[in-house]
C-alpha cells in the first residue's frame, strides 16, 4: 500500500516534536526549582559538576504512555503536549486549508516551539505559502500571579519553573531552522500577551490555539485574539481542564452572551469551531 509522501512527512515531523523515535534521557536537576534542602544541595553539586563537564540528572520515568499523552515534562522533546494534542493540530490545519477558510494561525505560548513548528511543516507540505505562523511567548517563562487582579490565578507556581519553561526566542528560532521552516511567513511576538496581542499585526485568524496555562494569560489572549478568529476557524485551549484557564473561557463567553461548545481532545485539552453564522 502506497502513502502519500505529504502524509509521510507529517507524520515524522509529528514524532520527531514529541521524541517519539527515541527515548527521553534524564532531566538535569538544575531545570528544576530547589524547593527542599536536598534539592538545593544537588543544585550546589550539579552547578559544580558542569564546571568539570557532568550533570546530575533525575532518572526518567519509563511510563510512555504519558509522554503519549502530554502528561510528563520531557528533557528533549520539542513538544511536551502529546500525540492526541498535536493530532488535533494536524486535523484542525488541514481542514481549513482544504476548506479554504482564510486567515493566520497563532499559538499563544509556544515553549520549545513544537505546535507552530507543526502547523508550519504542515502549511509547507500541502502548499499553502500565504498563511503566517504567529508564536507569541514570554520567552522567560510564565508570570508571577497578580492575584489582587486575577484571583483565579492565586497559588499558581508555573514561575518558579522559570530554567525549564523559559525558552529564549533564539532557541525557538534556531529549531525553526533545523528543520528548514523558518522564513518571513513565521513571525514571533515577544513579551508578556498583555503588552503584544492587541497591538499585533493581525487582520484574520483560522487557527488560535491557547496554552497560557493561567486565568491570565486565557484572558488576555481571548480578548485580544478571538474576535480575529474567522468562522469556520478553530479555537484550542490546551489547558481547558486547568480551573482557572477553563474559568477563563466561561468568563469571557458569558461577557460576550455566546457559549461555544468544546470538544475535548484528551484529558487536557480541548477545542471548538466558530460557527460560521
Amino acid at each position: 500500500m502506497r502513502m502519500d509522501p505529504t502524509e509521510l512527512y507529517i507524520d515524522l515531523l509529528k514524532k520527531t516534536l514529541e521524541f517519539d523515535l527515541w527515548d527521553e534521557p534524564g532531566m538535569p536537576v538544575t531545570l528544576l526549582p530547589a524547593r527542599r534542602p536536598g534539592h538545593k544541595l544537588l543544585h550546589g553539586l550539579s552547578h559544580g559538576l558542569q564546571r568539570l563537564g557532568y550533570q546530575v540528572t533525575k532518572l526518567p520515568r519509563a511510563d510512555r504512555s504519558k509522554r503519549e499523552a502530554g502528561a510528563t515534562w520531557p528533557t528533549l522533546a520539542h513538544s511536551m503536549i502529546g500525540s492526541r494534542r498535536l493530532d488535533n493540530i494536524r486535523d484542525c490545519v488541514q481542514t481549513v486549508i482544504r476548506e479554504d477558510i482564510p486567515g493566520d494561525f497563532i499559538e499563544t505560548g509556544v515553549w520549545r516551539g513544537g505546535a507552530v513548528i507543526l502547523m508550519k511543516g504542515i502549511l509547507k507540505a500541502c502548499g499553502s505559502v500565504d498563511r503566517r505562523v504567529f508564536a507569541a511567548d514570554s520567552f522567560q517563562g510564565l508570570p508571577p500571579p497578580d492575584q489582587g487582579k486575577y484571583p483565579a490565578d492565586a497559588g499558581d507556581d508555573h514561575h518558579r519553573f522559570r530554567d525549564y519553561l523559559g525558552v529564549s526566542r533564539q532557541q525557538v528560532e534556531e529549531s525553526f531552522r533545523r528543520y528548514g521552516l523558518l522564513d518571513d511567513k513565521v513571525v514571533f511576538l515577544e513579551g508578556w500577551f498583555k503588552d503584544t496581542l492587541a497591538s499585533a499585526p493581525i487582520e484574520r485568524l483560522a487557527i488560535l490555539r491557547l496554552d497560557g496555562d493561567m486565568f491570565e494569560s486565557t484572558h488576555d489572549a481571548l480578548q485580544a485574539l478571538y474576535p480575529k478568529l474567522q468562522p469556520g476557524g478553530f479555537c484550542i485551549v490546551d489547558d481547558y481542564s486547568h480551573p482557572a484557564c477553563r474559568q477563563a473561557v466561561d468568563d469571557y463567553f458569558r461577557a460576550h452572551d455566546t457559549r461555544p461548545s468544546p470538544t475535548r481532545i484528551d484529558w487536557s485539552g480541548a477545542f471548538w469551531r466558530k460557527p460560521f453564522a
